[in-house]
């Protein structure tokens, strides 16, 4: 998968991103990730987003679509409907 498919806006204390993350490395899918903690303008995409919430991790593809806590499954259909 390129870098650019999708980025990841996560927090460096989430458990969900990190095991997100985890998964992805396992199976070889890059990712941009960004931290909330780092950039504030990533706190008003992912509230955009989330409906004014800042949950993460929130995936953000490259055709626009976003996901919020997704599964490994749905990150690879998802992907997958990107090629």
């Amino acid at each position: 998968m390129k870098t650019s498919d999708f980025v990841m806006y996560s927090t460096q204390w989430c458990g969900y991103c990190k095991r997100l993350k985890s998964m992805l490395k396992a199976d070889g899918i890059e990712f941009t990730e960004i931290y909330l903690e780092q950039d504030p303008d990533a706190v008003t995409i992912v509230e955009r987003v989330n409906k004014g919430n800042q949950t993460v991790p929130t995936l953000v593809f490259s055709d626009g679509m976003a996901m919020t806590n997704p599964s490994m499954a749905k990150v690879k259909e998802k992907l997958s409907s990107l090629k």
